[in-house]
């Protein structure tokens, strides 16, 4: 495929390519009665554009043209080196304030009204604006959280009217929610015991899914997961905390341990990445967070397994739960995780109140 594509698109050399000449090429591949698929029926460009963006992008030959809608994106970019660099937010963290950041931009340029002259009348039409549409409080409020972030932001650099960040109004979300984030225990056991196949896609599930629910891990830990990581000798692995950079370290779990040793084995592929997980099939590169959400949300709904969160997260919750049925000290299931302080894990705590009567019930005399 790569030859048809060098000959189709005249690629006598390494030259910067864009979207429009990859289309071309499609369209002629797809007309090309000199090779047909096999079972002779006319082909379809859409496979060529496939392969071809992605060899391209592994050849760095690959231009994108970017749309950008001035200032918008002006202003967000600046918005983003600060809370990156200044602020020191994380990779995930910046990437979604940047979303939200831009999105509201984006609304607001339709709306033909330039920053400066936005109120805070403006902001809370779009925050209703999102509620109505049907999103969560707790998304909508995320949004307002980042919407604060820029708006500050803007008022230093005297892009917005003053005081704007500090009249935006967050939906409510109850203090108590009684329904869990994550999958019952159970079923996440019935999920870590559920035998999905041997091929390289499934070896590479169950170990992701194992490290999530035994570890408690998030998302990004596990992506950031290094080959390195992993002590076989001494059977430890080393876990580093993307939310405050702390470095733990943990026993090998023998489940888990198997289930990573059977994927370096048979289903991780030969490349130069020294992340744990990659992609099956090249150009080789770490997998994101996205890719660990759809993973897990899969096979829990392959499995009917219910649950508000889906994800790596969601693995996540159903361990601290977990860990409170058993009657571990919230200090021990803060430690466990990788917080700083228990008010963090209380969220955990939330919505198992039976489990924490039962805490409150212990007697302390000779304790304290």
């Amino acid at each position: 495929m790569l030859l048809h594509i060098i000959r189709l698109m005249d690629l006598k050399e390494a030259r910067p390519v864009e979207l429009s000449e990859v289309k071309e090429g499609a369209v002629k591949w797809a007309h090309d009665i000199e090779f047909r698929t096999k079972n002779g029926h006319a082909k379809t460009g859409r496979h060529f554009t496939y392969i071809a963006i992605k060899w391209l992008r592994f050849s760095a030959m690959y231009v994108t043209k970017i749309i950008r809608v001035e200032p918008d994106d002006s202003y967000a970019e600046q918005f983003v080196h600060f809370i990156q660099t200044v602020r020191g937010m994380g990779t995930l963290t910046v990437r979604a304030h940047r979303l939200r950041v831009r999105a509201f931009l984006k609304w607001n340029t339709e709306c033909g009204r330039p920053l400066a002259a936005l109120t805070l009348i403006d902001v809370d039409g779009y925050i209703l604006l999102k509620l109505e549409s049907g999103h969560k409080p707790a998304y909508v409020r995320s949004i307002c959280h980042s919407l604060v972030l820029f708006f500050q932001f803007g008022e230093i650099r005297k892009w917005t009217q003053p005081r704007i960040a500090e009249g935006i109004s967050r939906p409510r979300i109850p203090r108590v929610d009684s329904a869990p984030k994550g999958p019952e225990w159970a079923d996440v056991r019935r999920l870590l015991d559920h035998d999905f196949g041997s091929n390289p896609a499934a070896l590479r599930a169950s170990a992701i899914t194992a490290l999530g629910s035994i570890y408690a891990l998030r998302s990004s830990e596990v992506v950031n997961l290094k080959l390195g990581d992993f002590d076989w000798r001494n059977e430890i692995i080393t876990i580093r905390r993307s939310k405050n950079a702390r470095v733990q370290q943990f026993p090998i779990q023998l489940e888990v341990g198997n289930k990573v040793i059977r994927y370096l084995k048979e289903a991780r592929p030969k490349c130069k990445h020294r992340n744990l997980f990659v992609s099956l099939n090249p150009p080789y590169r770490e997998v994101d967070s996205t890719t660990l959400w759809v993973i897990v949300a899969n096979r829990l709904k392959l499995l009917g397994i219910s649950s508000k969160n889906y994800g790596v997260h969601a693995l996540r919750h159903a361990c601290a739960t977990h860990l409170l049925h058993q009657g571990t000290s919230l200090k021990d299931i803060a430690d466990f995780l990788g917080h700083s302080n228990l008010r963090s894990v209380s969220i955990y705590a939330k919505h198992d109140m039976e489990a924490l009567r039962r805490i409150a019930a212990i007697d302390l005399k000779g304790i304290l």
